[in-house]
C-alpha cells in the first residue's frame, strides 16, 4: 500500500531563475510568496519511497498520474494499492485508475455526499470501526465502485461548531446592515447594499447557503428593507451530513474496516510533511536557482529517510517514536583528541570517545549500539611516520 500526498513550501525572494517557483494554493498560509509543490510517497508504516517536485501553481489532481507512473517504473506495479485524499479525486484520475486496473482508496469530494443522503439517513448497516467512528458500505450509482460512507463524532462536533460560528457572524453583520438601512434619512441605491451582502457571505462561505436575503420595497426613507430568512433545508442537511465523509475504492474483497483503516494511514504522509517542515527545515526555501532548490529538497528527503530509520529502530527497541529525543540525548556524547608530544616523532594524536552517563548507556544498550573506545583518524590527520607506514 502506497500513501500519497502533496504539500507546498514557499520561497523567500522572487526566485526568478526558477520556472517552477509560482504562486498557488499555499498550505503554509503564505499566498504572497512563490512556492513549489512536493509530492511524497510513503509506505503503509510511513517510510519514504520517493518524491517529485512540481510547479507551485500545479493542481493536486494533475500530479497523480505522473507520480503513479514514476513510482511504478522504480518499484513495479504488481499488487499496489494507492491511497490518497480527495484532492486527487478528479473524474479524469478516477477513470484513468479504473481503466488501467490500478487499485485505489481515495477520499471523495464533499459535494458527492448528497448522492448518498439516503444511506446517511438510514439507521441500519452502520458498523463501529473505532470509538466515535462508524462506517457502512454501499455502491456508487454511476461507476459501481465500492463507497465507504463514514461518520465521525469528533468531526461532527468540529463542523457543527464551524457552522455555528459562521452563522453567528453572518447574522450579526446582516443585523448591523439592516439597522443602517432602517435608519437612513434618504433613499439608498440597492446596488452597494447588495455588494455588502455579497462580501458578508463571501467571508463566511461555510454557512452562506443557510441564509436567504432579499431587499424588499418599503415605505421607509431608504425605499427598501433587508429581509433575512433561514433555509430549513440547509439546517436539515447539515444535521445529517456534519461529520460525514466518503471514500471510493475499486477493491471488492476487503471489509469496510480494512478499507477505512487503510485510508486513515494517510496520517503517515501528513506526519512526514510536518517533520519535513518543523524539524528538517524544508521551508522556507532561500535558494533562488532551480538546481539549488532541487538539491535542498533532496537533502531534506534524505534526512527524513534517516529520521524514519531511526524512528523505526527506536520503536523496535521499545523506546517510543521520538527521534528528536534520541538525538538530543546522544548529542552530549563527544569525541576528543588527545595529543601526546614525543621527542622523535612529533605529536601522536588519539581520538577518544567520552564515556556515556548511565542514562545514555541504558539507551545505547537498548538500541544495541557499542561505542568504540577510540575512533580512527582520517589519513590527513595522521603523523607523517604513520602515513608512510
Amino acid at each position: 500500500m502506497l500513501l500519497y500526498d502533496v504539500t507546498s513550501t514557499y520561497f523567500e525572494g522572487q526566485a526568478e531563475a526558477n520556472p517552477q517557483a509560482q504562486r498557488g494554493y499555499s498550505r503554509d498560509h503564505r499566498p504572497d510568496c512563490k512556492q513549489v509543490l512536493i509530492a511524497l510517497v510513503v509506505t503503509f508504516d510511513g517510510f519514504p519511497l520517493g518524491y517529485e517536485v512540481f510547479a507551485g501553481n500545479t493542481h493536486d489532481a494533475r500530479t497523480l498520474q505522473t507520480i503513479v507512473a514514476t513510482m511504478e517504473a522504480r518499484h513495479g506495479m504488481l499488487g499496489r494499492v494507492w491511497i490518497t485524499d480527495r484532492g486527487m479525486a478528479s473524474a479524469e484520475n478516477m477513470a484513468w485508475l479504473r481503466q488501467t486496473g490500478r487499485r485505489y482508496i481515495i477520499g471523495a469530494p464533499k459535494s458527492e455526499l448528497r448522492k448518498f443522503g439516503s444511506a446517511l439517513a438510514r439507521a441500519d448497516g452502520w458498523r463501529t470501526v473505532q470509538e466515535g467512528v462508524e462506517v457502512k458500505l454501499t455502491r456508487h450509482p454511476e461507476t459501481d465502485e465500492t463507497v465507504i460512507v463514514c461518520r465521525s463524532a469528533d468531526r461532527r462536533s468540529k463542523e457543527k461548531a464551524m457552522h455555528d460560528k459562521f452563522s453567528a457572524r453572518i447574522e450579526a453583520a446582516l443585523e448591523r446592515l439592516a439597522t443602517r438601512v432602517a435608519r437612513a434619512k434618504r433613499r439608498l441605491d440597492p446596488a452597494p447594499v447588495n455588494r455588502q451582502i455579497g462580501r458578508i457571505l463571501q467571508q463566511n462561505q461555510r454557512a452562506a447557503a443557510r441564509f436567504i436575503i432579499a431587499l424588499e420595497p418599503d415605505t421607509c426613507p431608504a425605499g427598501f428593507r433587508v429581509r433575512v430568512t433561514c433555509d430549513t433545508a440547509f439546517d436539515d442537511w447539515a444535521a445529517l451530513s456534519e461529520g460525514a465523509y466518503l471514500l471510493r475504492s475499486n477493491i471488492t474483497d476487503w471489509s469496510d474496516q480494512q478499507l477505512w483503516k487503510a485510508y486513515i494511514q494517510l496520517t503517515q504522509a501528513e506526519a512526514a510533511f510536518r517533520i519535513h517542515k518543523d524539524q528538517l527545515k524544508v521551508r522556507p526555501i532561500w535558494h533562488q536557482r532551480q538546481d539549488r532548490v532541487q538539491a535542498h529538497i533532496l537533502v531534506c528527503f534524505l534526512a527524513f529517510v534517516l529520521w524514519k530509520s531511526l524512528e523505526m529502530w527506536q520503536q523496535r527497541a521499545g523506546l517510543g517514536n521520538s527521534p528528536r529525543t534520541i538525538l538530543e540525548e546522544l548529542a552530549r556524547i563527544q569525541s576528543h583528541d588527545v595529543v601526546l608530544p614525543t621527542a622523535t616523532h612529533g605529536q601522536i594524536r588519539l581520538r577518544c570517545v567520552t564515556q556515556p552517563d548511565p542514562a545514555q548507556a541504558a539507551l545505547l544498550d537498548r538500541l544495541g549500539i557499542i561505542l568504540p573506545k577510540r575512533m580512527r583518524l582520517a589519513e590527513h590527520e595522521l603523523p607523517a611516520f604513520a602515513r608512510s607506514a
